[in-house]
This record gives C-alpha cells, sequence and structure tokens, in this order.
C-alpha cells in the first residue's frame, strides 16, 4: 500500500464533498443550486465551516487508510513450534489444532530429538522431521518453514548443539522486537531453544517461551524434572531455567495431565472427513504406548501438548501464576499454568478441527 499516491485522491473527493452547491461553478455544471436560492445557505455555511469540515474528513479518511488496511496477520501470534512430533500421539493433534488457528501465525516448525524414549531410533529428530512435512503436505500448508533440529541433546550446559532449527529460531527471533515477541513453543526437548539463546543471547529480549515440561506441586512449588521432555535434555532445561531476563512459562505435566481425548470424539470428528483428518486417527489407532499397560484399547490419550496451544489462544482457558525457580537454579521468577478448563479446551478443539 502506498498511502501518499492515494493521499492527492482524497483531498480532491473531499473538496468535491464540502463544496458550496450555491457557488456557481464550484462543482461540475448543470449540479449547482441558483445562488438566489440559497442566501440563506451561505450565511449558515461560512468558509471556515468548510475548512472545518474538510479537516475532519480528512483526518477519518486518513485513519482508515493508514490504520484500518493492516495486514489481518498483524494482530496475531506469531509462533514457532518445536516438536519431538515422532514420539507420540498428542503432537500431531497439537500441530494441526495451531497451524489450523486464526489466531496464530506459524512462522515455522522445527523438530526435535527425544533420544531416551525405548522406541527412538538414532534419527528422531530425523523422524519428526517427516511427520512433520507429511502435516504441511496434507493441509496445503508447505508454505510454513521447517528446520531440522539436533539429533542429540547438549553435552556442556555453555556449548550449543548445532543445527538448521537452533539457526532457523535465531534469524526468525531477530525478525521480532521487545514489542512484539515471537513466541517459542516447547513441545518436546528443550535442545534447539536452549542451543539458540547460547549461540545468540541477544534474542533474549525478543522471545517469549512456552514449554511443555516438568512436574510440579503448585502449593509446595516443588518441581520434579524426572518428566519426559526434562529427561530429553536436562542441561537445556537448566539453561531455560537459568537465563536472566528469558520470559519463561511452563505448562507442566501436573497440569495438561487432565486434558483426555476419547475415541469415540475422535472418530466422530475425523473419521472420513478428509486426508489430515485420517491421518491423525490412523496415528492414534497405531501407535503402541510403551509407557502403560493400562486402556489397551487405546479408547483414551492424554492431549499434553494440545493443552498449552490452547491456552495460549484463549488464555482465559487456563490459570497461571509466577513461581520462583527451583532452588538449584537462578533465583528468578516464572510463570506456571495451574488450571486448565477442560471443557472449553475439548469444545474448543473440536470446533477448530471441524473446519478443516
Amino acid at each position: 500500500m502506498q498511502p501518499l499516491r492515494g493521499y492527492g485522491a482524497l483531498a480532491q473527493l473531499v473538496e468535491q464533498w464540502t463544496e458550496n452547491p450555491c457557488v456557481p461553478g464550484s462543482i461540475p455544471g448543470g449540479t449547482t443550486t441558483d445562488p438566489r436560492k440559497c442566501g440563506d445557505f451561505l450565511f449558515l455555511i461560512s468558509s471556515v465551516m468548510k475548512d472545518f469540515l474538510k479537516s475532519l474528513l480528512l483526518y477519518f479518511m486518513a485513519s482508515i487508510l493508514f490504520f484500518g488496511c493492516e495486514k489481518p496477520k498483524d494482530n496475531k501470534i506469531s509462533i514457532l513450534i518445536d516438536a519431538d512430533t515422532a514420539n507420540e500421539v498428542d503432537d500431531l493433534y497439537a500441530l494441526v489444532y495451531a497451524i489450523n488457528e486464526p489466531k496464530f501465525d506459524i512462522v515455522g516448525i522445527t523438530s526435535a530429538q527425544f533420544h531416551t524414549s525405548p522406541l527412538a531410533t538414532d534419527s528422531t529428530a530425523l523422524e519428526s522431521q517427516k511427520i512433520n512435512e507429511a502435516i504441511l503436505m496434507l493441509m496445503n500448508r508447505t508454505d510454513i518453514p521447517l528446520a531440522i533440529g539436533s539429533n542429540m541433546p547438549l553435552t556442556s550446559i555453555n556449548q550449543p548443539a548445532e543445527s538448521q532449527a537452533a539457526n532457523f529460531i535465531i534469524s526468525e527471533a531477530h525478525k521480532a522486537s521487545e514489542r512484539k515477541k515471537l513466541q517459542l513453543v516447547i513441545l518436546g526437548s528443550c535442545t534447539n531453544v536452549a542451543s539458540a539463546l547460547l549461540k545468540d543471547p541477544k534474542i533474549i529480549s525478543k522471545i517469549q517461551i512456552s514449554y511443555l515440561g516438568f512436574w510440579h506441586n503448585p502449593k509446595t512449588n516443588v518441581f520434579n524434572k524426572k518428566e519426559f521432555n526434562s529427561g530429553n535434555d536436562t542441561l537445556a532445561v537448566e539453561v531455560l531455567l537459568n537465563t536472566k531476563g528469558l520470559d519463561f512459562t511452563v505448562m507442566t505435566a501436573t497440569t495438561s495431565q487432565h486434558l483426555i481425548f476419547n475415541k469415540s470424539d475422535v472418530d466422530t470428528h475425523l473419521k472420513g472427513k478428509s486426508s489430515i483428518a485420517d491421518y491423525l486417527v490412523t496415528r492414534w489407532e497405531t501407535y503402541e504406548r510403551w509407557w502403560t499397560k493400562e486402556d489397551p484399547a487405546k479408547k483414551e490419550w492424554i492431549m499434553w501438548d494440545v493443552a498449552l496451544l490452547e491456552a495460549l489462544a484463549h488464555p482465559e482457558w487456563a490459570t497461571k501464576k509466577k513461581y520462583t525457580t527451583p532452588p538449584e537454579n537462578t533465583e528468578r521468577n516464572i510463570d506456571i499454568y495451574t488450571d486448565i478448563r477442560v471443557q472449553k479446551m475439548m469444545l474448543g478443539f473440536w470446533q477448530n478441527i471441524d473446519t478443516l
């Protein structure tokens, strides 16, 4: 848009709209009124009033041109998602939800490793990358950039793990600002994001991190870091907790475990509806849960990652409070979700998915 180029035309329009119809020749011939019939009008509408009306119209029209034509994405939340998509089932549902969420502007998706899983191969980040590619293809969203992350965790708390993902995170963070920060959503290990912070600490003021991890007791503020995501890179977790000035929010496993989907709802809303919908159903039906022998028919599934993304899209559906970091870490405040509105999230998820 080029507002200055249209300004002359705008002024000309205002000039015509505020012309005195009682002055012959002030507007095209045949459209003016006989001045003998307009004596009263001339007394009422002075040249001062005419100038005032011009200024007023110009002000409102300029406001529309300059502020009313912003791209819709300017009001969206800029999100970069770092996910260990191949690890489980909920990651896929979370990604599809996020990509289809009108409040989000997904600037990219990076793939994270999950090397501690008993099902892990020697290339878990690549596995996640391939699923991310499949999701974007099925949703016709190949415009969203993808970057593969490190296949192994940090080996030192001061040494980043080199990867495309870490470099991509840095690049996207520098496009943000302190006024409009980039939201980094971590759904798996923290390796890629921690590496980005270690490589370029200047991004700290331009990002907000929302992380799915930890077990946490809200009453005693006791952290249990022996949780799957945290355990896949214990050093990376420490980097995030120890980085001063880092805007850090945690959706704990303690809180997100309450968002449970039923297979019957999955079949109702997804089965046979579209290629991406069937892809989600197949993932549910074919993935074998290694951590529990309960519910062998897989009638239910905890949607850990979905809870975090829905809390970002709808802050009113979750409660978060400030807590101090664990005693072994740099003392500072972080935000922790302590409660979620489960029914709101379930309804909101299916309303989103039904628009696919």
